[in-house]
């Protein structure tokens, strides 16, 4: 049986990834701020929904003291997490950055998933197999100016990808993997952002005007089709536009 833990499942990147999940039959936990009722009325016999803000300091305490993390596991014969919630802010210079909001997205971008994989690998049986996929960014390859923080926290989960890889555990595979440009809602918070703290907005701007951005069910789609095949694991940082 194939189980399926993901963040940032409400919206975005993350409900495609969700809706391909379920729509082939596989149970999903999804964790985020909000619930998505909607999918739990289509979906009401697959998924479970954990409503936390991954984003504060505690939740990751909250959710290793959660029965319901334990339960979902227990049975699935393949588990895989996929670490797909993320931020993008702060957009700007160092002297635009507060504190605050770099203290966030290390925590939702870095933290969050690193511990989350550790907690599972900790959890799983040995007969059960353990799939992770961050979700990446080709701005993990390249510096972009006014991305600093965004940047480094994407280079980690593949730097991460690669060192788990290096420990050659028996039922877990890893790979980091950058789903190219989807048309979400951080894409357009970069639209909107002032190009004082963004020289590369236009770009993005262009992309959308263009219709080169990704739909994200079908981006989901592919994602899945990505880390069912036999395939995963064996490269621990990839493109999805690669395949």
């Amino acid at each position: 049986m194939i189980k399926a833990i993901l963040t940032g499942h409400s919206k975005g990147l993350g409900l495609g990834i969700a809706r391909a999940l379920l729509s082939q039959g596989h149970a999903v936990l999804g964790i985020s701020r909000s619930h998505h009722v909607e999918l739990q009325h289509q979906y009401n016999d697959k998924l479970q929904q954990i409503s936390l803000d991954l984003g504060q300091s505690m939740a990751l305490e909250q959710l290793e003291a959660s029965a319901q993390l334990d339960e979902f596991i227990a049975n699935a014969t393949q588990l895989l997490l996929i670490n797909n919630a993320g931020l993008v802010s702060p957009i700007g210079p160092l002297s635009a950055q507060s504190t605050a909001d770099i203290s966030r997205s290390v925590q939702l971008n870095i933290a969050v998933p690193l511990a989350l994989s550790a907690m599972i690998t900790r959890t799983i049986q040995e007969h059960q197999q353990l799939r992770i996929l961050h979700v990446s960014s080709g701005a993990s390859q390249s510096a972009y100016p006014g991305w600093s923080v965004y940047c480094a926290t994407k280079a980690a989960l593949d730097m991460h990808a690669r060192a788990v890889q290096e420990d050659q555990l028996s039922n877990v595979a890893i790979c980091s993997l950058a789903p190219g440009v989807i048309d979400t809602g951080m894409q357009t918070q970069i639209r909107e952002t002032d190009e004082l703290l963004f020289p590369n907005k236009e770009r993005f701007v262009q992309l959308k005007n263009s219709n080169s951005l990704s739909n994200p069910d079908v981006a989901g789609e592919r994602l899945v089709r990505y880390m069912l095949s036999p395939s995963f694991g064996k490269l621990a940082v990839d493109d999805l536009r690669a395949h």
